[in-house]
């Protein structure tokens, strides 16, 4: 199933790692992942989200907030019955871990990978029944037409890894943002709001895949405390993107954002 980032060859257990056929070897961190990310496949010394990032967003999934969300994705997930499932991009892991309650190991093998060590050494503490890899979505070591469900989460997606990745028949689940979502927090942060059209990454959708199904799941959601302010700003590119002064006044009162998120089943044929 795994297969070497180097040379693409299958990994096989070996003491406290995986090691190919042509002697590749990767050890397992004492936190149970495996980092399957050659230095001559990094971009930065540590690329992906910084610990300070990672802890922000997991306060604030923590505090509950996209609780619906984590909820819907778990539902979709489980209505497609996968053998084996693959989070690619999985952050911190809130997500993948509502994924593998409703696909548990007894049903369906289950992955997650961040190209960020931060994060996923925080995420394999979720579930340590899943097989956690820092690895490139660009070159994921997993074998080809291995998966019948990839999710991907507020994250980027490589088309097509996600095709290699997929057996006939399986699919993609996206969860995105919609125009809609935190409209309230960028006009604030913000003189002029972009519109941007929530329905564009379908043009990207490669041959031999098509969308099956798609729906928005929008609430409202009070942001009373300053600290969910804070982290909110944090685990969006409006953090460092809007001025100090505008983020200042976002987290200095309270307020109501809406939430509008959406999903898609991209299926392979």
């Amino acid at each position: 199933m795994l297969s070497c980032p180097i040379c693409q060859d299958a990994l096989s257990a070996v003491d406290n790692g995986v090691a190919c056929p042509a002697g590749h070897r990767f050890d397992r961190a004492r936190q149970g992942y495996l980092n399957l990310l050659p230095v001559q496949h990094k971009n930065s010394r540590d690329p992906g989200d910084n610990a300070a990032m990672v802890e922000a967003r997991r306060r604030f999934l923590e505090g509950g907030h996209y609780a619906p969300l984590a909820l819907r994705l778990a539902e979709l997930a489980a209505a497609q019955a996968p053998e084996r499932w693959l989070d690619i991009g999985c952050g911190e892991g809130y997500y993948t871990a509502q994924l593998a309650e409703a696909l548990p190991q007894a049903e369906a093998e289950g992955y997650a990978l961040d190209i960020s060590r931060e994060a996923i050494k925080r995420a394999c503490k979720r579930a340590p029944q899943l097989e956690w890899l820092v690895a490139s979505m660009a070159r994921v070591p997993l074998a080809d037409a291995s998966c019948q469900l990839l999710a991907s989460v507020f994250s980027p997606l490589d088309w097509r890894e996600a095709r290699r990745l997929l057996a006939p028949g399986g699919g993609l689940l996206r969860m995105g943002p919609s125009r809609e979502h935190l409209l309230e927090l960028r006009q604030k942060l913000y003189d002029e709001v972009r519109d941007y059209d929530d329905q564009k990454h379908l043009e990207l959708i490669p041959e031999g895949m098509r969308l099956a199904h798609s729906e928005t799941l929008r609430f409202a959601l009070p942001l009373a405390s300053a600290e969910a302010r804070a982290d909110l700003l944090a685990m969006t590119p409006h953090g460092w993107r809007a001025s100090v002064e505008r983020r200042n006044a976002v987290i200095a009162a309270p307020f109501e954002v809406t939430v509008a998120i959406r999903y898609d089943w991209i299926e392979k044929l």
